[in-house]
């Protein structure tokens, strides 16, 4: 597993590169979280750990950012703030936040906690879905569509397939698809659900301007096209 370290402090920046080796991962420690951020795709991680600097809007920005591609667990160590701007940085895509000072026992034991809860079922484990002519395996996280060459799906863009492909035939909302999608709960965001659907459809529909398996039903949310 492999994680994303931030943190602008030379010091602290070690002794985090420590604890998460010690957690069992591969460290990649960036010195600027804008340029991580936006070359995701091409280097995503397992886990990401961020020091707040002294800008923190910039850092809610970030956050929201990641949670465009993934579902990775965020853990955010701060200075102590108000509990107002605890609440944005978990309604920004947060997991945990730590305030200093803290001890490195609990940090590790923090990190460890929400690892164990954002494991979930393992994709290999899960069955492979067929609905026409989609055939979705989990346990290469790959989507083929009749004779067509098998494509590889990010962990967002599985978890929304695999949602649609299991209610096939019924429309799931907005807000269920963000629940089952990025683990939130409450108010779907819509755009975010949206711009997840274009990615996939260029994955899966033959034409996706004219969608044949994942369908929309207006101001409610999407469902898979079960019909041939």
């Amino acid at each position: 597993m492999q994680a994303l370290l931030f943190s602008p402090h030379i010091e602290e920046a070690s002794v985090l590169n420590l604890l998460l080796q010690r957690a069992g991962f591969i460290v990649r420690t960036v010195h600027n979280l804008n340029l991580a951020v936006d070359a995701w795709p091409e280097h995503p991680a397992d886990f990401v750990l961020i020091t707040i600097p002294e800008n923190t809007q910039t850092v809610y920005k970030q956050i929201q950012k990641i949670r465009v591609h993934t579902a990775i667990p965020i853990c955010v160590i701060s200075d102590p703030i108000s509990e107002s701007l605890q609440v944005e940085l978990l309604e920004a895509g947060a997991d945990l936040v730590i305030l200093r000072p803290f001890g490195i026992r609990f940090l590790s034991a923090q990190i460890k906690a929400l690892l164990r809860h954002s494991a979930g079922v393992p994709f290999f484990s899960l069955p492979t879905l067929s609905q026409n002519e989609v055939v979705l395996d989990p346990s290469a996280r790959t989507v083929k569509v009749g004779d067509g060459d098998e494509k590889r799906l990010t962990q967002l863009e599985f978890r929304l397939l695999y949602t649609l492909m299991t209610n096939a035939g019924r429309i799931v909302p907005t807000e269920q698809i963000v629940e089952h999608v990025w683990g939130y709960t409450g108010e779907g965001n819509r755009e975010l659900v949206r711009g997840l659907v274009q990615r996939l459809r260029s994955k899966v529909e033959p034409i996706p301007r004219e969608p044949r398996y994942i369908l929309t039903e207006p101001g409610i949310g999407y469902y898979f096209n079960q019909d041939k």
